[in-house]
């Protein structure tokens, strides 16, 4: 079972590492200066319930 894992691991890994550099990994819509997520800051990533 933990080698499935780690096979599962690696592929998502290796697939992730052959995007584009310009383009988000999952979807593949392309970045650009004004991507919303360029106004992020760390404190707007938290998890839901967590003050």
């Amino acid at each position: 079972m933990k080698l499935i894992h780690m096979a599962f691991l690696t592929a998502s890994l290796a697939l992730l590492a052959c995007t584009e550099p310009e383009t988000y990994p999952i979807t593949g819509e392309e970045c650009g200066p004004n991507d919303p997520v360029l106004e992020l800051d760390a404190a707007d990533c938290r998890m839901p319930g967590m003050f």
